[in-house]
């Protein structure tokens, strides 16, 4: 039953400044990515105080969107926190949706 899971398509949605989108890209289509799609984006968050929190307002996006196996996203997980520290605040988002629930 654990090779069934491996072997699961999943959606995975990145949301990154612009200037990462070449070398996530790139992480991407060593990692298994397949069907990649970019598009960019202007991030609307807006604060009054830019430096509370280190929170510091990029507005310039990429939202990439490509199918993977759940095996190969915890892979991709893992670079992205250690390549494009994306555990850290103002860095990127990434989450996966299963392929079997886009349609409802």
């Amino acid at each position: 039953m654990k090779i069934k899971e491996e072997n699961e398509i999943k959606h995975l949605i990145l949301i990154a400044g612009r200037k990462q989108k070449d070398k996530l890209l790139i992480a991407l289509s060593k990692q298994g990515g397949h069907i990649i799609n970019t598009f960019y984006g202007r991030g609307s968050a807006k604060t009054a105080f830019p430096d509370v929190l280190g929170f510091v307002n990029e507005e310039e996006k990429v939202v990439i969107n490509c199918l993977v196996t759940h095996k190969d996203a915890d892979e991709i997980f893992e670079i992205l926190i250690r390549d494009f520290r994306f555990d850290k605040p103002n860095t990127g988002i990434a989450y996966l949706v299963p392929v079997d629930r886009l349609g409802h």
